[in-house]
């Protein structure tokens, strides 16, 4: 079961809920008409999935709710749902960490699709910004640093570097073994990386061990 948070001040929302609940993978946990109810909700309801507008007239905006929404350290994807096709704002959302992007006229089964991916810990962009220029701002290290890892995925991979083992982490963090093979897992996957050797390089490259967590 996905569960999943909607923020949107629109209308639409009462129909992207009632379409979205006709899939039986999908739970909508809650609505949000505003940035800083969203944090709230999220906080409280630990949803697996939020889907964010950009534009809300009241409150926080998207990106930022969404910025602050991911330093909770939970394990919440974010997809912004927007009308803005814009270059800037497909940037803006990859650098503030979403893990989707799709327009609000694209039919709601790739909407769907959308939840389904981003729940697995994938990417999945929907513009008119052309693949490569996507791939260009997503693998820049400027990007992996500073947005797709999350503050307590930061700290695991500088305590790795510095020799850690899975349980020495756990203590160091207090949370459980589990959780940290679950950031671990999670960690290889948003990096794209294969073995705990290129881990360990990647975090040397990006000064991991200087930085201030």
């Amino acid at each position: 079961m996905i569960r999943v948070l909607l923020v949107d001040d629109h209308t639409m929302i009462r129909g992207l809920r009632v379409l979205l609940e006709g899939y039986p993978e999908i739970k909508i946990v809650g609505e949000s008409h505003n940035g800083n109810d969203a944090i709230l909700k999220t906080r409280q309801l630990k949803p697996d999935v939020v889907l964010m507008d950009l534009s809300m007239p009241t409150g926080l905006d998207g990106f930022t709710a969404s910025s602050e929404i991911l330093k909770l350290n939970l394990p919440v994807k974010i997809i912004i749902l927007t009308m803005y096709d814009e270059e800037i704002f497909v940037q803006k959302a990859i650098e503030v960490g979403a893990y989707g992007y799709i327009l609000k006229n694209s039919h709601y089964e790739l909407l769907y699709k959308a939840i389904v991916e981003v729940s697995l810990g994938k990417l999945f962009y929907k513009t008119s910004v052309s693949q490569e220029i996507l791939s260009q701002w997503m693998t820049s290290e400027s990007k992996k640093i500073s947005s797709v890892l999350t503050v307590r995925e930061k700290e695991i991979v500088r305590l790795i570097v510095l020799g850690y083992t899975n349980k020495e982490i756990a203590n160091e963090l207090s949370i459980s073994f589990k959780t940290v093979e679950n950031h671990k897992t999670n960690i290889m996957q948003k990096l794209e990386l294969d073995s705990k050797h290129e881990l360990i390089q990647y975090a040397i490259n990006n000064n991991y061990l200087d930085l201030t967590l």
